[in-house]
């Protein structure tokens, strides 16, 4: 689809490709969230996140999230990256970019999607404590 952008990476990411995949002419408001790996974990230091995901199914749930977006909120366009493998401190996992036409549905719509991705979509997450 034209307008959702999907994609599973074992190797870093970064917000700008999501953020130029859904900047368009017809939106003022543009939300991107980004979710790093933090140092604490209730109250537990961490060392790293290891992310694995079956990769079909994630792929097919991110999707489907997206098109909900754009139907729901209205957006115009979706862009959803994760990473798997090794995530160190401060490194990205996930990346979710939403452009609407104002900001308020924008800054909706991206709040339901980090919401139901870690919900629904099967990426699991492990936690390297020091």
């Amino acid at each position: 689809m034209k307008n959702i952008n999907i994609k599973i990476s074992d190797q870093p990411i970064t917000s700008t490709e999501a953020e130029a995949f859904v900047t368009n002419e017809e939106c003022g408001g543009i939300v991107t969230f980004v979710g790093t790996a933090r140092k604490f974990t209730k109250g537990k230091e961490v060392v790293r996140l290891e992310f694995e995901a079956y990769e079909p199914m994630a792929i097919k749930e991110m999707t489907k999230i997206a098109q909900q977006i754009i139907e729901q909120f209205p957006a115009k366009k979706v862009a959803i990256h994760h990473r798997t493998g090794v995530v160190n401190l401060k490194e990205i996992a996930v990346v979710i970019a939403v452009s609407c036409p104002h900001r308020k549905a924008a800054f909706e719509a991206c709040e339901y999607a980090i919401n139901t991705l870690k919900q629904t979509v099967p990426i699991w997450k492990k936690e390297i404590f020091e």
